[in-house]
């Protein structure tokens, strides 16, 4: 679920944004459209602000997230609902008629370029979505009956996972090991933590 996180009211973020130079405006929403291509996390605020000082914009740091949370909302929403240049466009006019028409001119050519490769970015992480391992507990017992182990009175382990999908809802799953099972699934796990230590 996307969330749009902005300080202040629309257009007023918008009113900031229509301050910038335009070759600054396409910078910035450069930046933003290959951070979501390359997922590379956050944008650098520090170092925003002082391209925008540079080009004599004094914005602060509040401000200049408003921008970037605002345009990497509309970039991601463009992403995962396959908008066409045209939708992207206008869905932010309907946001705020503050969007000046060469800004709006400057999106949707980005748009057009950078969003089939965010939308295809977007369908391969939904279908290749990987939970979270959340939590994990386990218990040893004792088998009074069981199809697995051969003799009564033999030990198990049994193990709950508390998994967070993607969306961020928890599942449980739960398994029983004999302590065959478990010792092989340890030396799995020794050697992922080996394998990890040489990264």
């Amino acid at each position: 679920m996307l969330v749009l996180n902005i300080s202040t009211g629309a257009d007023h973020v918008v009113e900031k944004i229509e301050q910038l130079p335009k070759d600054l405006i396409a910078e910035t929403f450069l930046v933003l459209l290959r951070n979501l291509q390359d997922q590379t996390g956050a944008v650098d605020l520090i170092e925003t602000c002082d391209k925008f000082q540079r080009a004599g914009i004094n914005l602060d740091q509040t401000a200049v997230q408003d921008i970037v949370n605002l345009m990497s909302y509309y970039f991601r929403l463009g992403a995962k609902s396959n908008l066409s240049a045209d939708d992207l466009v206008s869905r932010l006019s309907q946001f705020s008629s503050v969007f000046s028409k060469p800004t709006l001119q400057l999106v949707h050519c980005l748009w057009t370029e950078h969003g089939p490769i965010l939308h295809s970015q977007q369908e391969l992480l939904s279908m290749a979505s990987i939970g979270q391992l959340v939590d994990i507990q386990w218990k040893l017992g004792m088998a009074v009956s069981s199809d697995t182990c051969r003799s009564l009175n033999s030990p198990f382990i049994s193990v709950l996972m508390k998994i967070a999908d993607t969306s961020g809802e928890a599942s449980y799953k739960t398994f029983e090991m004999t302590v065959p099972q478990f010792q092989n699934f340890y030396k799995q796990f020794k050697e992922m933590a080996s394998v990890l230590e040489t990264v």
